[in-house]
């Protein structure tokens, strides 16, 4: 009997609740840390961010519209989906990262797990924090409230190839934005696994849409899209991030990216219902009272 051959995997995208592979027919093969082929990944195309904006503003108000309570049932699933896979999380994690041991591996998974926990409990709370009455004179209540900012594009950083991306993309959606994210160009293999994973969580088709590919090919179309509401360049190299701002500009798109102590992913300054208020516009609202 003749030996058997593996099933490899095969990673594709993730626009619009279902897994694509990119219009062009594109791949790419995504190389270990010793430089020994892992896999083949998408090529995605300028077509496939355009349709995966689209499908995130699609999206978007239908999720905005949930109860934050609903939302943080939702964002609790998905770490309750991740647990029940942290074998395979971390073989990838292991596989993708340089120097990444088997012990470090499984840290970064169970700390990406932990994010999501950690913002799924802030769903019903941080409008509490973040808004709240302001003192005015006249006899009115003057209110703010933090509300989504709408489609959320995020260049997640390279490695490693987990945490960041949880960390940039949990704060984004769990106010009612949607997202865009552009993976790892490196690493996109733990991206492409959270999208399996999104998908079994009940997230709406379209909240979450990853794409993967050259970031050169990638970066412009999504900067300079109408439609996306604010950007995240954390992902990005200085020229890169500057090039993406100056188009991002042109329709008035807000620029975020993380700052040096955010950039700790495993500390504590990487999470915080600030990184939540900065993808949100906050609303005031003034009402008329009694004497």
């Amino acid at each position: 009997m003749s030996e058997r051959l593996a099933v490899n995997k095969t990673y594709k995208q993730f626009i619009g609740g279902a897994f694509e592979r990119s219009e062009s027919g594109r791949s790419y093969p995504v190389v270990g840390a010793g430089g020994e082929l892992l896999a083949h990944a998408v090529q995605g195309s300028r077509k496939d961010v355009r349709d995966a904006v689209v499908a995130a503003r699609s999206a978007q108000e239908v999720w905005a519209g949930r109860t934050a309570y609903n939302r943080g049932q939702i964002l609790y699933r998905v770490a309750e989906v991740m647990e029940s896979r942290r074998g395979e999380f971390a073989a990838e994690v292991a596989r993708a990262g340089d120097g990444c041991d088997g012990s470090m591996a499984a840290a970064e998974t169970a700390a990406a797990i932990d994010r999501w926990v950690w913002y799924a409990g802030w769903a019903d709370k941080f409008a509490t924090v973040l808004g709240g009455a302001n003192p005015v004179a006249g006899p009115y209540f003057n209110l703010s409230v933090p509300e989504p900012v709408g489609v959320v594009g995020i260049v997640a950083p390279g490695e490693p190839p987990l945490l960041p991306l949880v960390s940039r993309l949990a704060p984004v959606i769990v106010s009612g934005n949607s997202a865009v994210v552009l993976a790892s160009e490196r690493c996109p293999l733990a991206a492409v696994t959270l999208a399996e994973t999104l998908a079994l969580s009940d997230v709406p088709a379209g909240v979450v849409n990853i794409v993967t590919g050259h970031r050169d090919e990638l970066v412009p179309p999504l900067a300079g899209h109408a439609a996306v509401d604010s950007l995240d360049l954390t992902g990005c190299g200085a020229e890169q991030g500057a090039d993406a701002a100056r188009q991002a500009a042109a329709t008035i798109t807000r620029v975020v990216s993380a700052s040096t102590a955010e950039r700790q992913w495993f500390d504590e300054a990487a999470q915080s219902p600030y990184l939540i208020d900065a993808f949100c516009e906050t609303k005031t609202v003034w009402h008329p009272k009694g004497r």
